[in-house]
């Protein structure tokens, strides 16, 4: 097998090389030059609830990146980069299977009473690279279901050192004690894994500061020892989700604060990584992509990040939550110091590894998008066209272009109300939009509705809409996607019907459930179909603020036990 080779010279020479088009890029591996020693290695560092504006090189103040900053500087910095939602277990799959999670069945965040998780039917980029002999390795948070049938070495990584998801799912309150009562007093302690064992538990805020560089420490350690072979290292941070965690080293080092110091810390992290690469004699041959998986957490206040001039943060599907920065360093495959300003997500990051690294793409459907020519610096090159934002199972929006189209939805919002301080979250507010239209290259804060403008911009956009929703379904309008695929459950060998005296009966409820969780009517409490944990599986009847009060009509007197 033959792989993409070294491309050397400065920019001008690069781009006379690939051809201005980026024909080349946008190719199949074969069309590059050649390099028959052996694949690139690949890094994916990914950063938790950073916002947009957190690095210097995206204009942050109050602290200093200088490690990441390098890496703009020798590699691509990327300015309209989005996930596939605004959550973390949703972002986290898009990533790491190039699909929309909405077609995957992974929706918000899996909690610890979460009994769905990726399925072991989809392919992720490290099942790809493992196929072509790489070694892969994953040392952070993994999110993408917590039972062992799983997690993450059931998915293609051969090593596993992390959480099981996110550092706040403990029995712990933001002030460090026990919580007695609530929803959180009943989850389970909160321990890093290795492999697919439980292992050290996580009892403390204090113990909270010593996970990124745990983290780094495991993941130079696996660099050093695969040295001689390609691998994959996968490194997602649990920083800087609160609660904030920092080593002494790096306590009081910013001027902003806690979340100040954070940031400075994954930034030494970075430059571990980068300086292992370097001292091994292979960072020529490796891609270091670094990422957010979504945007700030703003109601932490100044726990929290930045999302600059763009509006909200995590938790919505304007482009302060779903737009992130991304960097991609790949020595003499980059053009130094260029932006890649169009269009681009996390979901195109395993087709274009793929073709990196020579590997086949999964046989399922994908909806990612080689983006490697963008490393040319062509401000031509435009690979993804589109972009559909789902958020928790509703389409909220549609992209083409610069333009937005935002479908009428009622969202969380972060406007009008206090934020936190010192770890202890603000409140929430409610948005309502109708449908409007922004023209992100004008107004990247979607500040100005131009709907009225461009009756034709909204026409087709919606029409954009309507082919989403034929595709992955739309829980607003009540559209069933024929394109879905099941998320992995617990018991799903198990009979997914249960004898019931009510199959078939009538029934009528005092009061109607709520829009959010409809199921299928009221019918669906008579079905007969096994209940499960998963309230986003569509099967879900829900009531909101009010009693259940149902009656079945069995249509005879029948004995009832």
């Amino acid at each position: 097998m033959s792989w993409p080779g070294r491309l050397t010279g400065d920019r001008r020479t690069f781009l006379r090389t690939v051809g201005m088009g980026a024909a080349a890029w946008a190719c199949a591996p074969g069309a590059l030059l050649r390099d028959d020693r052996r694949p690139p290695n690949v890094v994916v560092i990914l950063t938790d609830d950073q916002g947009y504006a957190d690095l210097g090189c995206y204009g942050a103040t109050g602290w200093k990146t200088p490690n990441i900053d390098r890496m703009a500087s020798e590699g691509v910095r990327f300015t309209d980069f989005h996930v596939s939602e605004a959550v973390c277990s949703a972002s986290r799959a898009s990533l790491l299977t190039g699909c929309y999670a909405q077609r995957i069945g992974i929706r918000g965040a899996l909690m610890p009473a979460s009994t769905v998780g990726l399925s072991g039917a989809e392919e992720t980029i490290a099942s790809m690279l493992k196929k072509e002999r790489y070694a892969t390795g994953i040392f952070g948070k993994w999110h993408l279901g917590h039972h062992r049938e799983f997690l993450p070495l059931q998915h293609g990584f051969d090593e596993f050192f992390g959480l099981p998801y996110s550092n706040d799912m403990w029995p712990v309150d933001f002030d460090g004690h026990p919580i007695m009562d609530g929803t959180k007093s009943a989850y389970p302690p909160l321990r890093l894994y290795e492999g697919d064992e439980p292992g050290t538990e996580v009892r403390t805020l204090a113990d909270q500061d010593s996970l990124t560089s745990a983290y780094t420490r495991r993941a130079v350690r696996f660099i050093e020892k695969n040295r001689s072979r390609p691998f994959f290292l996968y490194l997602p941070h649990s920083m800087p989700h609160v609660p904030l965690g920092v080593s002494s080293r790096f306590r009081g080092a910013s001027a902003q604060g806690r979340y100040g110091d954070v940031i400075m810390e994954l930034d030494w992290s970075v430059g571990e990584i980068l300086g292992t690469l370097k001292k091994l004699g292979i960072d020529d041959h490796t891609m270091v992509v670094f990422v957010s998986d979504n945007g700030p957490w703003l109601n932490f206040g100044d726990h929290a990040g930045s999302a600059g001039p763009l509006r909200e943060g995590k938790g919505t599907m304007w482009e302060g939550g779903a737009r992130v920065p991304c960097i991609i360093r790949w020595p003499g495959h980059c053009a130094e110091g260029s932006t890649a300003g169009n269009l681009a997500t996390t979901m195109d990051l395993l087709p274009s590894i793929a073709a990196a690294c020579g590997a086949r793409l999964p046989s399922r459907t994908i909806d990612g998008v080689n983006i490697l020519s963008m490393l040319s610096g062509d401000p031509g090159a435009a690979p993804r066209e589109d972009l559909y934002y789902y958020y928790d199972g509703e389409l909220q929006a549609v992209r083409s272009g610069p333009w937005k189209l935002h479908f009428p939805h009622t969202y969380r919002s972060y406007a009008g109300v206090p934020a936190g301080k010192n770890g202890h979250p603000g409140e929430y507010s409610s948005g309502r939009t109708g449908l409007e239209l922004y023209d992100l290259n004008a107004d990247p804060g979607e500040r100005h509705d131009v709907a009225s403008a461009y009756p034709a911009i909204v026409d087709r956009l919606q029409r954009l809409g309507d082919a989403a929703r034929g595709d992955l379904g739309d829980r607003l309008s009540g559209a069933k996607g024929k394109g879905t695929r099941e998320p992995g459950r617990v018991g799903a060998d198990r009979a997914r019907s249960v004898r019931s005296l009510a199959v078939g009966a009538g029934i009528r409820l005092e009061l109607p459930p709520s829009a959010l969780y409809a199921g299928a009517g009221p019918e669906t409490l008579i079905d007969g179909a096994r209940g499960s944990l998963d309230h986003g599986d569509g099967a879900w009847l829900g009531f909101e603020g009010s009693d259940l009060n149902a009656e079945i009509d069995l249509g005879a007197p029948r004995a009832v036990r």
